[in-house]
């Protein structure tokens, strides 16, 4: 799906002809073209029409890039990553972006949300489209970037609530959640690291394609980024801290278990005892026991006494 922003409207999906005819009047009304699921059409037009390198192609065929800014002669290829929810997981967005003087061609595999609330933007201010592309790049750039606040504010509101659950009950389905929420945590932290030094080298050295200095904007950027790698930082301690409170709850559970299971067989044990001494087939013993209405209860006795002996020296020590 393709669609182009300019000065002049919105056109939804515009042919090589038409893209053409824009794409030559660019420094009087502007050009964005997004390019949504590309197709070999799409590859085409951007190779034939814009002329761009067959390496950059390239990479939008095969995706799995890195976040990244190659400049070439007439413009400049980058690749920002975006993170969305899906179900229970997050999911890594790959968003290539063209940056010439006087337009912007944007391409992604799948919808993003970010991107078609700042369409609706543009048509309340075109003129952005033309005046100042190097600043619609910025408004692009900036929207990728700051679509992951929200994420990772929810991140922590899961982490917050992992934790009281295992407080509550440790089952291995929070353990297997926390692992994965924690796999995911890492990869962010990874992509986040890649586009802070990307960042970070743009505020040394601009994109010379732009007439204005967007170093303002890009440092800008760069402390969004920063924010956000720190507090991934942060939710990777978080989880680090959720499993050692799981582990540790799951251990003492089985502290209490065996406590349990010890006191009961410590209790059998003397009874164990005394029924195998009083069973034995001695005639000292069967002698003395040979009076069957008190003989019983010298042994139940005998018994309960040792039981409540042990239940006493428990008690002293604190193990009951």
């Amino acid at each position: 799906m393709r669609i182009l922003i300019t000065t002049k409207g919105s056109y939804r999906e515009p042919d090589a002809k038409t893209i053409r005819q824009h794409l030559a009047v660019c420094e009087q009304e502007g050009f964005w073209l997004d390019i949504e699921n590309p197709d070999d059409d799409d590859y085409e037009i951007l190779e034939k029409a814009f002329e761009f390198h067959h390496l950059t192609i390239e990479d939008l065929k095969h995706q799995n890039q890195r976040p990244k800014l190659e400049e070439f002669k007439t413009y400049a290829f980058l690749v920002l990553f975006q993170a969305e929810w899906i179900r229970a997981d997050i999911a890594f967005r790959e968003h290539h972006q063209f940056i010439a003087k006087d337009y912007l061609v944007t391409v992604h595999n799948e919808p993003s949300e970010v991107l078609t609330e700042l369409r609706d933007r543009l048509k309340e201010s075109p003129e952005l489209t033309k005046d100042s592309p190097g600043f619609l790049t910025y408004l692009v750039v900036d929207s990728l970037v700051d679509s992951l606040f929200p994420i990772l504010e929810r991140l922590d509101v899961r982490i917050d609530e992992l934790q009281d659950e295992i407080l509550a009950k440790a089952t291995p389905e929070l353990l297997t959640e926390i692992t994965r929420t924690k796999h995911d945590v890492i990869e962010l932290r990874r992509y986040l690291g890649a586009q802070r030094d990307l960042f970070s080298r743009l505020i040394t050295h601009s994109l010379e394609l732009h007439d204005q200095d967007l170093t303002l904007y890009w440092r800008d950027v760069l402390d969004h980024l920063v924010r956000q790698y720190e507090t991934v930082d942060s939710l990777r301690d978080l989880l680090t801290g959720a499993m050692d409170v799981y582990l540790s709850t799951v251990s003492n559970r089985l502290n209490v278990t065996m406590k349990a299971l010890t006191v009961i067989a410590s209790i059998f044990l003397p009874i164990s005892f005394l029924t195998g001494f009083y069973g034995m087939n001695y005639s000292l013993l069967v002698g003395f026991f040979e009076a069957p209405w008190w003989a019983f209860w010298i042994g139940a006795a005998t018994m309960a006494a040792s039981v409540l002996l042990q239940l006493y020296l428990f008690r002293k020590r604190g193990w009951i």
